[in-house]
């Protein structure tokens, strides 16, 4: 009697516990959607002036010493970006300043009005993470329940930008310590993502929708489960690659992290070699295709995540350029998130892998947008749902085999250098 007496104690000090966490999270929630849909909608408005305006290109030089000079002066410790938000979770310390959002939101805008090659999803995590400092501030909460907090932020975010609530609530868990997921935050971080995704949602705005019409016509291996051997094998092989490329966008990046500061020692040229870089690989490839966001581009029949699933739109080398030009904006004064062109190397990798494979193509490319985000994070959890949120459940296992096997062979390295390593993935 007396157990029975203390677990019903238990369950109410739980279920009083979560409420408090609701009341404290949906005014954060509701805050970081209406923020995300304001972002996606001005990150729209911007692309369609770039398409509009080519010339706006050689304004990259201008914009990326505006955004040196603003966050020299202004943004301190908020230049570290996603990584300072990973830091104060592990140990807090200075605190997120609640400038990091309007200083994110218009340093990336800008790098995408001008033509710079980055994504959506740093912004929206940053926003949601400097959104949620200041309602804690507010809220006069201890330590601890900063660190939650903070995390429902990064759900909340994440879940919004992309439409993948539950993905969002993982990805936040899972991205803090490679090997290890404290589950203390699970609710909170889940109830944060499906509320900012739902107020994102009813603003209007639309996420991009993805289909794979592949249709598996393999064996009954397991029960309920169709699966082609063969294809599995293939999909492995691919899983491998998927790894790599995520390992060498990782590395790409810190090796341009070490020249700048060797070889460019005016801070205010790097942006300035960066555009440089990126007008003049422009110019070369012929396309503006690679520049932006890259989820459409302005010809229908143009290189973009979108056509990736489709066959004869991408060339054998479309995720290297892609790869080359998000790692000098992202490494040369310019803002934004890396994840969107992740999706594009991954998708674009994915289309050139079934062509050479005779594979499906739009399966492929699905599974390279989800396992190169995977690999270059150390998320596969997540990425894993995140196909199930956005492609549909009916590959769930060669979601899972490609991210798997792309988290493992991506090397203990990742785009956060802020992500801990509690064991080694060998």
């Amino acid at each position: 009697m007396r157990m029975k007496n203390r677990y019903s104690f238990e369950q109410f000090m739980i279920s009083m516990q979560l409420l408090r966490w609701f009341l404290l999270i949906v005014p954060i929630s509701v805050t970081i959607g209406l923020m995300v849909a304001l972002f996606l909608w001005l990150l729209d408005l911007a692309t369609r002036l770039r398409w509009e305006h080519d010339w706006l290109i050689y304004l990259l030089p201008m914009a990326g010493i505006c955004i040196t000079w603003i966050y020299h002066f202004y943004g301190k410790n908020a230049s570290k970006g996603n990584n300072l938000i990973i830091e104060e979770i592990h140990q807090p310390g200075e605190g997120v300043p609640a400038r990091m959002t309007p200083l994110i939101l218009f340093s990336t805008i800008l790098t995408h009005l001008v033509g710079g090659s980055a994504g959506r999803e740093g912004t929206a995590v940053q926003m949601g993470g400097g959104i949620s400092a200041w309602f804690f501030k507010w809220f006069k909460l201890e330590d601890r329940q900063k660190r939650i907090l903070l995390m429902c932020g990064m759900s909340a975010g994440f879940g919004a930008v992309f439409g993948t609530p539950i993905a969002g609530a993982i990805f936040s868990l899972e991205v803090l310590t490679v090997g290890k997921i404290k589950y203390n935050a699970l609710i909170p971080c889940l109830m944060a993502g499906i509320i900012a995704d739902f107020i994102c949602s009813s603003t209007g705005i639309q996420h991009t929708l993805y289909h794979i019409s592949f249709v598996d016509g393999g064996m009954n291996l397991f029960h309920m489960i169709h699966v082609d051997l063969m294809l599995l094998l293939k999909v492995i092989l691919a899983g491998v690659v998927f790894g790599l490329v995520a390992y060498m966008f990782s590395r790409l990046s810190h090796i341009l992290k070490v020249a700048n500061a060797k070889y460019i020692t005016n801070k205010w040229m790097v942006p300035v070699a960066g555009s440089i870089l990126i007008i003049g690989m422009s110019m070369m490839l012929g396309t503006n295709d690679y520049l932006g966001l890259g989820v459409t581009s302005q010809d229908p029949n143009g290189i973009s995540i979108v056509n990736a699933f489709k066959a004869g739109t991408t060339g054998y080398f479309s995720w290297f350029w892609k790869m080359v030009l998000t790692v000098i904006t992202l490494n040369m004064g310019f803002k934004g998130g890396e994840v969107t062109p992740l999706f594009f190397i991954g998708a674009t990798l994915g289309n050139t892998l079934a062509v050479l494979s005779g594979t499906p193509i739009d399966l492929f490319a699905g599974l390279g947008f989800i396992a190169v985000f995977a690999g270059a994070t150390n998320t596969p959890l997540a990425c894993t749902l995140m196909g199930v949120e956005l492609f549909g459940a009916d590959h769930l296992l060669y979601y899972a085999v490609a991210c798997f096997v792309a988290y493992y062979f991506s090397g203990h390295t990742g785009i956060y250098h802020a992500q801990k390593f509690e064991t080694k993935k060998f």
